[in-house]
């Protein structure tokens, strides 16, 4: 398979509205920031209208624009397809990319099913045995606080984890007149906030402490059960269709509780229903010997609380993460000068090119991702059930 020069690697993308802008971003970005031992090229963007991915491929920064996603496949210029469709999409696309050969970037969560990202993982593994390797996108693992969150319990600075606290929150379909989107479609989307949200303070939580959940028990509620129909419902925002109405599949919100494999407490909440949060997600690690919190409203710091020192002057530290010793530090700019929502994105970039030059498994993996899929049935089942638990393997 050619992709043009030696270290370089052709990327075809699946979708162009919300999360492809922001992938398209990181492709053309990483680059120019980070020295890469494999260097990405934006060769084509699939799309189902011709005339919108053309555009889409002028606005974003792509060679080429094709209708349909299986024409990336026969593309020798093409080694890597980003995925970045709604989730029912997902399992057939990175599968047949997978079978012929190309790398696969998937945006989360994996896929609408347990039985679909079980599939996605067979093939996944079967490829790895060629040497084609598949990642899933659980950005917020590049945020540098996050990832320096990370490093300090691996180091043991807060010791044996007792209780994690995640939230997600936003407020974009709080006003129940907001106009109905694929988001809202479980068809489409496969759940709600649990899934679209949620499926990302669970990767986090397991993550950040290196544990797994091992059972839950969780509650669902859906607030606003129909909705104006849009004009367009390809993103978060559309223009209500006066007079027509749509009904609401998914949850707006569910909350969770969760044990994890080192027997530590989680307490879990993800909803869209919270005026006044945007993009809230709220972390908050708590250990024998200290503590970990973060908000990702303000996304470059990281506090944490050193148990071992001494009453009369302990208390939460307020570290800001933009050292050149920090995770991603010093490839952008001078201390103190803060990141923002997409360069998690570019440096998800910049790992999975590293790994592929190195021959190693990106992460996190396909399995990583059922990981979290099985969570996230667990909880529906729960729910389903009046709120039981729900061991995990």
């Amino acid at each position: 398979m050619s992709t043009g020069k030696s270290n370089e690697l052709g990327v075809g993308m699946v979708g162009y509205a919300f999360m492809g802008a922001a992938h398209s971003q990181a492709w053309r970005t990483a680059p120019r920031f980070f020295d890469l031992p494999l260097v990405p090229r934006m060769r084509a963007v699939a799309g189902r209208d011709a005339s919108a991915v053309r555009a889409a491929a002028e606005r974003l920064g792509w060679d080429d624009a094709v209708v349909g996603w299986r024409d990336l496949l026969t593309r020798d210029d093409v080694g890597l397809v980003d995925v970045c469709t709604p989730g029912d999409a997902h399992a057939e696309i990175a599968v047949a990319a997978l079978e012929s050969g190309k790398h696969v970037m998937c945006e989360k969560p994996l896929a609408n099913s347990v039985a679909e990202a079980e599939t996605m993982v067979a093939a996944a593994e079967a490829a790895a045995a060629r040497g084609v390797r598949a990642m899933v996108g659980f950005t917020y693992r590049r945020v540098p606080a996050i990832a320096l969150a990370r490093q300090l319990v691996e180091q043991g600075r807060i010791g044996q984890v007792r209780h994690v606290r995640a939230q997600y929150l936003q407020d974009w379909i709080a006003d129940p007149q907001a106009p109905m989107s694929w988001r809202l479609d479980k068809q489409k989307a496969g759940s709600g906030a649990l899934g679209d949200i949620g499926a990302h303070v669970v990767d986090l939580a397991q993550y950040v402490t290196g544990e797994s959940l091992t059972g839950v028990s969780g509650l669902l509620e859906t607030f606003v059960h129909e909705r104006p129909e849009a004009a367009s419902s390809s993103g978060l925002s559309g223009v209500a269709d006066a007079g027509r109405t749509a009904r609401v599949t998914v949850d707006d919100a569910a909350v969770f509780l969760g044990r994890l494999s080192g027997g530590g407490l989680a307490s879990f909440e993800a909803t869209r229903f919270a005026w006044g949060r945007k993009n809230a997600i709220r972390l908050e690690v708590n250990g024998s010997k200290g503590s970990l919190a973060f908000d990702f409203e303000d996304m470059n710091l990281l506090h944490f609380f050193d148990a071992t020192e001494e009453a009369a002057t302990a208390g939460f530290r307020r570290i800001v993460v933009t050292e050149p010793e920090h995770p991603y530090g010093g490839h952008w700019w001078p201390p103190g000068h803060g990141l923002g929502y997409e360069h998690a994105f570019t440096h998800q970039v910049v790992d999975l090119m590293g790994d592929l030059a190195a021959g190693r498994q990106p992460t996190p993996s396909f399995r990583d991702g059922l990981e979290v899929q099985r969570v996230l049935d667990a909880v529906e089942r729960s729910a389903a059930a009046g709120g039981g638990w729900v061991p995990l393997p």
